[in-house]
């Protein structure tokens, strides 16, 4: 009998892991987005910042800052969107929470500031 409930409990617990997926997610906003910002101290060496966010279709992300291509600090984030309106909360205190717009009729695809002003481009 032990073994006859053991066979049931291993086929339910199959059965029901097989019946639950995860939803497909298309949002626009899925892939990669950077900013680069270069600056330079007089007569010195230009230093470059970049940063990455980088959108999964699971509502998760991971941000990246590099500077001059090495990688200074990472967190991963938890994005939202509501009413074409994206929220970004980051892992990391260091990080402050943003809110930003999709601009899908600019070339390269933009997401911009409540004041307009760009925030992030598609790669």
């Amino acid at each position: 009998m032990k073994k006859l409930f053991s066979l049931l409990s291993i086929v339910g617990i199959i059965a029901i892991s097989n019946c639950t997926s995860v939803p497909e997610n298309h949002d626009p906003i899925l892939g990669i987005w950077a900013k680069t910002e270069s600056s330079s101290i007089e007569g010195k060496s230009t230093s470059t910042v970049r940063e990455e966010w980088i959108f999964n279709d699971v509502y998760l992300g991971r941000y990246q800052r590099y500077s001059d291509s090495k990688l200074i600090f990472y967190t991963d984030f938890k994005w939202s969107q509501e009413k074409g309106t994206y929220s970004i909360t980051y892992g990391d205190p260091q990080v402050t929470d943003i809110t930003v717009s999709l601009e899908k009729a600019k070339e390269p695809e933009q997401l911009t500031l409540d004041n307009g002003s760009v925030f992030a481009t598609r790669e």
